[in-house]
């Protein structure tokens, strides 16, 4: 069998967090607040947006208010982030290629639909996914394995068959929690900043199907997961 490979979003389909910090750092401003976007979003990326609000404030926030906080952030973020869509170096061309080599392919995000299309369907990439999976199909966001474990049983793969891109330290932790292997996409993190994974890529430009089979072979098990970043 070969193996199902499941896609991150943001900072892996695109080069979009840069535009993801701002977002959050001129909702921080307007709030009040001074907090550095861009260090929390090291740490926390990959978790839903209104769990990475609650962590900003000393004193507890309705979840109704933290989920109108995301929104205003998500319309920053698309304003920001709307003439700079761009996918990733590469990542057609090896989509393409994993399509004719064989391999299932999956999207797993912490967003929602809107915010899918906003990105996918505007960068007419969504004839390459057999399923997506977003915020609003599973329970639990990331760091917790449901995100990828709900594209793996939809894409009807063992999650040990499974291997899963993504640029975020929670993103990588849900995919071992899930049993599953990870290719580190290094848009807004260094290499030495994941666990374990397979390798780190900056795009999908020297990245073929064949040469990810050979460094499967290198790793024959998911890693365990290690102590999440914000605990």
């Amino acid at each position: 069998m070969k193996p199902a490979l499941i896609f991150d979003m943001d900072g892996v389909l695109v080069d979009n967090t840069p535009y993801q910090a701002r977002a959050f750092q001129l909702l921080f401003r307007d709030l009040g607040l001074r907090t550095n976007a861009h260090q929390l979003l090291k740490r926390l990326n990959g978790m839903p947006a209104p769990d990475i609000l609650k962590t900003v404030f000393r004193h507890p926030v309705p979840r109704k208010q933290l989920e109108e906080y995301a929104t205003q952030r998500e319309f920053l973020y698309r304003t920001l982030y709307w003439s700079k869509r761009r996918e990733l170096p590469g990542l057609s061309a090896f989509l393409r290629a994993a399509r004719t080599a064989g391999h299932s392919i999956g999207l797993g995000t912490g967003s929602g639909a809107e915010t899918i299309s906003y990105i996918v369907d505007y960068l007419q990439l969504r004839p390459f996914f057999d399923v997506i999976v977003g915020k609003d199909d599973v329970a639990k966001g990331k760091p917790h394995p449901d995100t990828f474990a709900a594209v793996a049983a939809r894409l009807g793969v063992p999650p040990a068959h499974c291997i899963v891109f993504e640029d975020a330290v929670l993103g990588e932790q849900a995919a071992y929690r899930a049993g599953m292997r990870c290719v580190g996409v290094a848009t807004s993190l260094q290499a030495a900043d994941f666990q374990a994974p397979l390798t780190v890529i900056q795009n999908f430009t020297d990245l073929t199907p064949a040469r990810l089979l050979a460094l499967l072979e290198e790793q024959p098990e998911a890693p365990r997961p290690g102590r999440r970043r914000h605990d």
